[in-house]
């Protein structure tokens, strides 16, 4: 039980203790003047009276405003709740963004190495045709190297001299 709750029960005990050990006091009859005319009752139930019913219109305030902090309480939590599903939903939608998104960009980044692997593939076969090539002239240059330093190395024919030879060359 509530502090303040509890001090009005224990407020209103009172009030009751009080009514009833005074009760033949409060039914003593009493002139009372209401502004136009005079009336005889008891004061003491008059006013135990007007203490019940400020009371009840005080508990009935108490109720209507605990009745209505309730649905707006409810009304909160059912706004909450559609908010945080539509934040939900949200970043559901941005988590399927950012996959779409790293997918794209991996598809793009495949696409692009499959070029680079096919353009480095065309220079490699082009290089080794170059090299091949090369090679081949290489090859045939030192054939024909090779020949003609055969051809020099060859028996002279008779009656031939180096210095002869030599001097044809020249």
């Amino acid at each position: 039980m509530k502090i303040s709750t509890l001090f009005l029960v224990l407020a209103l005990a009172v009030a009751a203790a009080f009514a009833a050990l005074n009760w033949p006091t409060f039914n003593q009859a009493t002139t009372l003047s209401l502004g136009f005319t005079n009336v005889t009752a008891p004061l003491g139930l008059i006013m135990l009276g007007l203490l019940v019913a400020v009371s009840v219109l005080f508990l009935a305030y108490l109720v209507t405003l605990q009745t209505s902090v309730l649905l707006e309480t409810r009304r909160h939590a059912r706004e909450l709740q559609a908010h945080r599903a539509l934040a939900d939903q949200a970043e559901a939608s941005r988590f399927t963004e950012l996959r779409k998104f790293i997918e794209g960009e991996l598809q793009a980044r495949g696409t692009h190495e499959a070029e680079m692997h096919v353009t480095l593939l065309s220079r490699m076969d082009r290089l080794d045709e170059s090299v091949r090539g090369s090679l081949q002239d290489a090859n045939n240059t030192v054939a024909a190297y090779m020949g003609e330093l055969e051809s020099r190395l060859a028996p002279l024919p008779p009656g031939a001299t180096p210095e002869r030879i030599i001097r044809r060359e020249h």
